[in-house]
């Protein structure tokens, strides 16, 4: 019950300051007054704010933005090891540059936009705008939880526009090219990602004995998170997950062509079923395959050097797999099991057209007209 406590000023006046108990049972103050009526009347209605849950911390807002995210949200949050150490990376590279001192109760909507303003003019594209824009919305929504501000000053933010861009599927004879400029030690690698659609991840943490010769199958038991040092909570650049993305290994059935590759490279470089398939140097025992280092020594390089004319990404013969599997005439199903993803609805943003389809579409269509 709210209650009243008497108080003698330094010029020797009488002021009364108003009292009631936080959720947690401390004694707070609603504010100091010239009257016990107006005393009560405050913690009165701070006690009310207590009873129904729209109580606020006054003391709370006073966090900085950099405490609360790092000390507070950050560490709260059940995350896989590759998000958590991009959290970490977005914090400090993005937000706590510009959030880091402020109070949470002094970040007002309007500086939220001038953060949006701000990292569009610095470049940010738009839709690593609006990413990031998500995390930062639900640091300040739990902020909100927590009743240490009234409300998220990132609500109705204005974001640059996100304009969505054309894909371009890799054909057939393109892979070829391409695939006829990785140097041979690589060659494996691609033509494993192209015919598996795997991802990075997945890809390079293959060991021999997840390949069945006899069933003619590859199985994914494990994923490689390659992180920075500095945002890993182990420490370590390549860390090896036991199970990808979904949480539950899946296995593809793969063309004897392919296992006629992998059983080579096998033979020759003396794998042991442990293995990795693809390490970084052409030896049994091998460390993890950089994505970054591949990129930007080989694959990168080859597609320079094969002539394709639109920025092909090594993710990208994840798309042409399941593209060239729907145009060849795979149930959607299959290939939805085929990319790992738990959901349709994911599988057809992957799903993109060759570029002669308009002309089959156009072909059919006169099939049908002229008959």
């Amino acid at each position: 019950m709210a209650w009243v406590t008497k108080r003698k000023s330094a010029s020797g006046s009488i002021r009364y300051q108003g009292r009631y108990r936080d959720p947690h049972g401390e004694k707070r103050t609603a504010g100091t007054f010239s009257t016990s009526r107006e005393a009560l009347k405050s913690a009165m209605k701070a006690e009310g704010k207590v009873a129904d849950g729209t109580w606020i911390d006054p003391r709370g807002g006073a966090i900085t933005f950099r405490e609360y995210a790092e000390d507070v949200w950050l560490p709260s949050r059940h995350l896989e090891v590759s998000t958590r150490a991009g959290y970490s990376s977005y914090l400090r590279n993005h937000f706590v540059p510009f959030f880091g001192a402020m109070p949470l109760a002094r970040i007002m909507p309007s500086t939220v936009q001038d953060w949006v303003s701000g990292a569009a003019a610095r470049g940010l594209s738009p839709r690593s705008v609006a990413k990031y824009h998500v995390m930062l919305h639900s640091v300040f929504a739990r902020a909100v939880r927590d009743r240490l501000i009234a409300f998220n000053p990132c609500e109705d933010t204005e974001l640059p526009k996100v304009v969505t861009r054309r894909v371009r599927t890799l054909t057939p004879e393109e892979f070829a090219g391409v695939l006829a400029e990785i140097p041979d030690r690589f060659k494996p690698l691609v033509m494993t990602a192209i015919e598996t659609g795997l991802r990075w991840g997945e890809l390079v943490a293959l060991r021999p004995r997840h390949v069945d010769f006899l069933r003619r199958t590859i199985t994914v038991e494990e994923t490689i998170v390659e992180v920075s040092r500095r945002d890993s909570p182990t420490g370590e650049r390549m860390i090896v997950k036991p199970y990808p993305k979904d949480d539950e290994p899946r296995t593809l059935r793969v063309s004897q062509g392919l296992l006629d590759v992998l059983a080579a490279r096998i033979a020759a470089l003396g794998l042991a079923r442990d293995d990795l398939l693809f390490p970084s140097r052409e030896t049994a025992g091998g460390q993890p395959l950089s994505r970054a280092t591949f990129n930007t020594r080989h694959w990168r390089p080859a597609v320079q050097r094969a002539g394709v004319d639109f920025d092909l990404r090594m993710h990208d013969l994840r798309h042409a797999h399941a593209s060239w599997l729907l145009a060849g005439g795979a149930d959607l199903k299959a290939v939805m099991e085929r990319m790992g993803h738990s959901q349709i609805m994911t599988t057809q943003q992957y799903l993109h057209t060759l570029p002669e389809a308009q002309d089959e579409a156009l072909a059919a269509f006169e099939r049908i007209r002229t008959r």
